[in-house]
């Protein structure tokens, strides 16, 4: 096994709460080194609950294995020590407002002018030069205004008590790994060329990029009743006689996935009853027909069983977990899915592991998830900062530690 694919990588963060750190984070733990500039009023991600030992189990998921540098950049020194570390940096990463590192002098501009390799990634709402920049994003309106949240409208309909939103902040973890994306996409860049450049990120350009009926949505076209794209999204969730609760990929309404439906159950006479003719005759007659497939689905013993028979027809059956239960399964062992990190207080929290296994590189163990300004001494000796300078910066809260 070789080193780390990142390896030597050298990426300042300047980023808070999820886009940005999962961004940092994916690229730490293919084995960049990533220092985290934190600003005096902390992560807001550390108020994440619960807390183990003090410290918000949210912002060690997305932080630990990264170096802690706690600096007010409102002081002239402390602006010092960042240009310092951006000089050696290969990528900057930040998801502040547009415009907001300008004023500290840490914009794309201010980088490269004494760092003209640097890779710079910016990751906002709405982009860096657009009409929209300065509107506050997270997750939640991002994903309204891109059109998700009418897409979950759409698809609980009245089963909705009131209107509710997804229940996760897909805008921020997506939009992390698009960024990581362009950080892998501009090295390849400045190998090829000797460039470095500015990447503009977009939380609003990602979620449509991900959507994948987006297309089909704005194409206008009516397919008579068909549910758009591969229907996946018009799965239904079934239950056993035992009670095991499962969903199996496919609308029976799609008119290829209603011939599968036949075929699994061995219910040819189906496709004859004219309930079910068209897809608009069975989106009309679902109740119907999703009883027979009920019904079909209890005389099975075991989930093995059904399984077998679904994938003759070659569909996909999956068991409703939760994310417990699914961590005990066999796969999450054999995976390694979860690794144990220090929690700094004595014991072990359960963090996700890797998403990836490389058959030529070997990846970095889970790191400790830092305390605010843990690393500022280590930090300042490695770029020739004398202690007793370091100490003056200390006692005038230009530097600042916190656990």
């Amino acid at each position: 096994m070789s080193a780390s694919p990142l390896q030597g990588l050298r990426v300042v963060d300047f980023t808070r709460v999820l886009a940005g750190p999962h961004c940092t984070k994916t690229l730490r733990d293919l084995g960049a080194d990533v220092t985290k500039i934190e600003p005096p009023s902390g992560d807001i991600a550390r108020a994440g609950l619960p807390y183990v030992g003090g410290m918000g189990l949210y912002f060690v998921q997305q932080n630990a294995g990264k170096r802690n540098l706690s600096v007010d950049l409102n002081y002239a020194e402390g602006r010092e020590i960042v240009v310092s570390l951006c000089k050696d940096a290969d990528v900057v990463v930040e998801n502040f407002r547009p415009g907001t590192l300008a004023r500290f002098g840490f914009s794309y501009d201010d980088v490269r002018a004494f760092n003209p390799d640097i890779i710079y990634v910016s990751l906002s709402g709405y982009g860096q030069s657009t009409s929209w920049r300065n509107r506050p994003a997270f997750a939640p309106t991002v994903q309204a205004e891109s059109g998700l949240t009418s897409i979950v409208q759409d698809h609980f309909g009245a089963a909705l008590s009131e209107p509710r939103g997804d229940s996760c902040s897909h805008a921020d973890v997506y939009t992390g790994l698009h960024g990581v994306i362009a950080v892998l996409a501009a090295l390849q860049h400045r190998d090829r060329t000797g460039e470095g450049q500015h990447v503009d990120v977009s939380m609003a350009a990602t979620m449509l990029s991900v959507n994948e009926r987006a297309g089909a949505m704005m194409s206008g076209i009516d397919t008579d009743g068909e549910p758009i794209a591969l229907s996946a999204n018009e799965s239904h969730i079934f239950e056993m006689s035992d009670g095991t609760r499962l969903t199996i990929a496919a609308s029976p309404i799609y008119s290829p996935m209603f011939t599968r439906y036949c075929a699994m159950m061995r219910r040819s006479d189906l496709l004859a009853d004219p309930r079910y003719a068209t897809a608009n005759l069975r989106r009309k007659n679902l109740a119907p027909l999703l009883a027979e497939i009920r019904a079909w689905i209890t005389t099975f013993e075991n989930l093995e069983q059904l399984q077998a028979q679904v994938s003759e027809a070659g569909l996909a059956v999956g068991r409703l977990r939760t994310v417990n239960e699914f961590v005990e399964t066999d796969w999450a062992k054999e995976w390694n899915a979860v690794v144990e990190v220090d929690d700094r207080a004595g014991g072990l929290v359960r963090m996700p592991g890797n998403p990836w296994i490389f058959s030529r590189s070997e990846l970095p163990l889970p790191g400790l998830p830092a305390y605010q300004g843990e690393h500022n001494e280590d930090i300042l000796g490695q770029l020739d900062f004398e202690s007793e300078r370091i100490k003056d910066l200390k006692e005038r809260n230009v530097l600042l530690s916190r656990r």
